[in-house]
C-alpha cells in the first residue's frame, strides 16, 4: 500500500471491514434496539465499580432522569461496596441494587447485563472487548471508558462488534470526553475551517507523576488476609500491568493522542519511538515505562511529536498543540495564534465537564433514536496508543497495518483467582520489562 496516497476513505474501509469482517459472524443478532419513550424507565447496569465506574454511573443517573442503576459487578467486594456507597450518597432511591444483582468476581457480568438497558463498563481496560461484545449480543446501550482494549487482537473484537452494534441500532459511547466539550469542539472546528491554514505539525502531552503502584504486595495481603495469588496482585495493581492497563501511553495518554486525530480526521500511518524506566523499580512496579517519547506520522506527511511521562518532581503538561502553515494553535487552551485573526474561546455560563456532557450525548440518543456510536473511533485512537506502545518497546518503526494484524495477545486466556497472568515475576520479585532493540513488536 502506498501511504502517500492513503486517504481516510481508504483506511476506513480496509481497517473496518478487513479487521472486523471476520469476527462479525461471532455475534449473534438477537435482538435491535429501539427509542425508549421519555416516560421509560432505563435501567443501568454498572460494570466496574472503582472511582471512574462510580463517577460514570453518578453522571449517566445525573442525565436522565427517569434512569436507575438496577446491577453493579466488581471482582472485588470491597469496590462493589464502596462504589455503591458513592452513587446512593448522590442519587437515593434511584440506585436499586439488590444483594442478588451484585455480582463478585470475573463472571456475573453477562447476568447483569441483562438486567439492564444500558451498560457501563468501567473495568480495567484489558475487559473491555468481551465486556462490550456480550453488550452488543444481548442488544444493550453502551457507555465504556477509554481505552477500549490493550492490544490488537482487542481492538479488532472491537471494530467488529462495534459494527454489529450499528446494524443493531445500538447507542455507543466512549470516555474520550473531549469530544463533548463546547471549548474543544468549537476550537478544532475553527482548526478544521483552515483558521491556521494546513496543519503541518503537532505537539501532545502528558507527563504528571506516578499513578502506580497503587498496592505494595503487603498491602493486598492485607486487604485479603493472606498472602495473595499472583492474580489477584496483579488485579490489585492493574496500572502496573500491560495485560490489564496498556501502559500509560494507552490508559492515558489517548486522551491527547485522539485529539489530534479528530483535528486530523485520520490516524497515523507509522510511528517511531523510544521508552524506558527511570523511576519504577522494585516487585510492586510491574512491568510498565514510566516515559514514552514518539513520533507519529499521518499520510499527508504530518508528524505528531508525543510525550508521556510518570515521574516525579519533574515538569507537568497535558496539553495539545498544532502548527499550521499560517499559524499555530493551543488546543486544549483553547486559543488560535497567527491565521487572519487571534481567537480565544471564551464563552461564560457555558459547562465544559465532558464526563457529563457525554452521558447527557448518549441519553439523548437512546431517547430520540438518534445515530450514535464512538466505538469505531475509540478502537483506533486505542490502535493510535498501542502502536506507540509497540514502537517505544521494540525500538522499531511500526506501520498502522503492522499494528492492526498484530497476533500479540496479553490477556491470559483463563480468568480465575488461582490462574496464572502471562507475566511473572523471577526468582528476585522482579517482572520482566521491554527491552528496545530486543524486545520483538508482533
Amino acid at each position: 500500500m502506498n501511504f502517500e496516497t492513503f486517504t481516510r476513505r481508504d483506511f476506513l474501509k480496509s481497517s473496518t471491514v478487513a479487521a472486523g469482517g471476520a469476527l462479525l459472524g461471532t455475534l449473534s443478532l438477537e435482538r435491535s434496539a429501539h427509542a425508549a419513550a421519555n416516560n421509560d424507565t432505563l435501567k443501568i447496569a454498572l460494570i466496574g465499580c472503582g472511582g471512574r465506574g462510580s463517577g460514570a454511573a453518578a453522571h449517566a443517573l445525573t442525565a436522565d432522569p427517569n434512569c436507575k442503576l438496577v446491577a453493579m459487578v466488581d471482582a472485588f467486594q470491597d469496590r462493589l461496596d464502596k462504589g455503591l456507597e458513592q452513587i446512593k450518597n448522590k442519587h437515593g432511591d434511584r440506585v436499586a441494587v439488590p444483594e442478588e444483582n451484585k455480582f463478585v468476581g470475573f463472571d456475573g457480568y453477562k447476568e447483569a447485563i441483562a438486567l439492564a438497558d444500558v451498560v457501563i463498563l468501567a473495568t480495567p481496560p484489558g475487559f473491555r472487548p468481551m465486556h462490550f461484545e456480550e453488550a452488543v449480543r444481548q442488544g444493550k446501550h453502551v457507555f465504556m471508558e477509554k481505552p477500549v482494549a490493550v492490544d490488537a487482537p482487542g481492538v479488532r473484537r472491537v471494530l467488529a462488534a462495534a459494527a454489529e452494534a450499528k446494524k443493531k441500532n445500538l447507542k455507543v459511547g466512549v470516555g474520550l470526553q473531549r469530544h463533548h466539550q463546547p471549548n474543544y469542539n468549537e476550537t478544532i472546528k475553527r482548526l478544521q475551517d483552515g483558521a491556521i491554514g494546513n496543519i503541518v505539525a503537532a505537539r501532545v502531552y502528558w507527563n504528571g507523576g506516578p499513578v502506580g503502584p497503587k498496592y505494595r504486595r503487603a498491602q493486598v495481603a492485607e486487604i485479603v488476609g493472606r498472602q495473595p495469588t499472583e492474580m489477584e496482585f496483579q488485579m490489585r495493581n492493574w496500572y502496573m500491568f500491560n495485560w490489564l492497563c496498556g501502559d500509560h501511553i494507552v490508559e492515558q495518554h489517548i486522551h491527547n493522542l485522539d485529539v489530534i486525530n479528530w483535528i486530523k480526521g485520520s490516524y497515523p500511518v507509522r510511528v517511531q519511538g523510544m521508552g524506558g524506566r527511570a523511576f519504577q523499580q522494585g516487585p510492586d512496579s510491574g512491568e510498565i515505562f514510566d516515559h514514552h517519547a514518539a513520533e507519529y506520522e499521518y499520510a499527508d506527511g504530518t508528524r505528531m511529536f508525543s510525550q508521556c511521562r510518570q515521574i516525579p518532581n519533574c515538569e507537568n503538561n497535558v496539553s495539545e498543540h498544532v502548527i499550521g502553515t499560517r499559524g499555530h494553535a493551543d488546543v486544549n487552551g483553547h486559543k488560535i495564534f497567527g491565521g487572519e485573526t487571534a481567537w480565544r474561546y471564551k464563552k461564560e455560563g457555558q459547562s465544559n465537564d465532558g464526563w457529563q456532557l457525554e452521558h447527557y450525548t448518549l441519553f439523548d440518543a437512546i431517547r430520540n433514536d438518534k445515530p450514535y456510536n464512538e466505538a469505531e473511533n475509540g478502537a483506533k485512537s486505542t490502535l493510535t496508543a498501542i502502536m506507540g506502545r509497540m514502537a517505544t518497546y521494540s525500538g522499531k518503526v511500526i506501520e498502522w497495518e503492522q499494528a492492526l494484524n498484530s497476533t500479540l495477545e496479553l490477556v491470559p486466556k483463563t480468568l480465575a483467582w488461582d490462574a496464572q497472568p502471562l507475566v511473572l515475576p523471577g526468582a528476585d520479585g522482579l517482572y520482566p520489562f521491554a527491552v528496545p532493540g530486543k524486545t520483538v513488536a508482533v
